[in-house]
């Protein structure tokens, strides 16, 4: 095999929470009385919490906010939004990636996260899959968020493998590109895949096991 680990994002690769993301962010700002939409949210994929807050403040047009309240803003957004998370459950994993992860696992590949979430170990638990992945490379410990390649370049060395033998997986343009600068070949679903942003651009997850070979 060409690869000897899989570092994976989370959100929107192994579960989805974009629905639970749109909520808190709409009901912010909604409270901020700026617009927000679907669009909006989509370009928040992949970006930090607080990279995401300046993006939701676009078109702002209420008084000047201090770091301070960006602050208490991105925290009370994610308050809400960690909420939410307590309706996700097993259910929110799909079989379809489950059996992928246990057949690349019985190969032999080692498998890991690489999330600009800071809920992602909350997350995990969830869904079920607490202590799964051998290592778990989130907002928790990075300072730079995709595209910067900081998330999985620590993840690769959490595994203790070299960038050339890690493939990115990936459902954002901003996380392939992340993938791309960590010096690893990515494989892409979802948007970004539509977007032809990775090496291989995948229509199903269980595709995985073809690229792996």
């Amino acid at each position: 095999m060409q690869f000897k680990a899989i570092i994976f994002d989370l959100d929107g690769v192994i579960c989805s929470t974009d629905e639970y993301h749109y909520r808190a962010w709409k009901a912010l700002a909604d409270k901020l009385c700026t617009p927000f939409d679907r669009v909006i949210n989509n370009r928040l994929r992949g970006v930090s919490r607080m990279a995401s807050l300046e993006i939701v403040l676009e078109k702002y047009t209420g008084p000047a906010l201090t770091d301070e309240e960006k602050l208490a803003l991105a925290t009370e957004k994610n308050e809400i939004y960690r909420e939410s998370l307590k309706e996700m459950s097993t259910a929110d994993l799909s079989d379809e990636v489950k059996n992928t992860l246990d057949a690349l696992r019985a190969r032999g590949l080692k498998l890991a996260i690489g999330s600009s979430s800071k809920n992602a170990p909350f997350i995990l638990r969830q869904i079920g899959l607490e202590g799964y992945f051998d290592a778990v490379s989130d907002g928790n410990n990075i300072t730079h968020s995709k595209p910067d390649p900081e998330v999985f370049l620590k993840a690769a060395e959490f595994v203790g493998m070299e960038p050339k033998d890690c493939l990115v997986v990936e459902d954002a343009v901003s996380g392939a590109e992340a993938g791309h600068n960590a010096g690893m070949k990515v494989a892409c679903v979802g948007d970004a895949a539509k977007n032809g942003a990775g090496d291989w651009n995948l229509t199903s997850f269980r595709e995985l096991e073809n690229v792996v070979g």
